[in-house]
């Protein structure tokens, strides 16, 4: 699941050797932690936070196997 929040997120970024994904899981959530170079926030986050938001469904939907919720967070 990490290769794909790389995949959907690299492209959209100026500066995407930068992208740094970590990932923590517990017994009912998978959380990921997106770092990205400081010009690139905006892009990530997108217009009134639609491409964060698509980002989440995206992940969240992937994960439809399992019980575990996803949480994506940008730093």
């Amino acid at each position: 699941m990490q290769k794909l929040l790389q995949t959907i997120l690299e492209p959209v970024l100026e500066h995407p050797e930068m992208l740094t994904i970590a990932e923590e899981e517990t017994d009912h959530a998978i959380s990921y932690s997106i770092t990205v170079h400081k010009d690139d926030i905006g892009r990530v986050i997108g217009k009134r936070g639609r491409m964060i938001r698509a980002v989440r469904t995206i992940m969240s939907n992937a994960n439809h196997g399992s019980s575990k919720k996803v949480f994506v967070d940008v730093d």
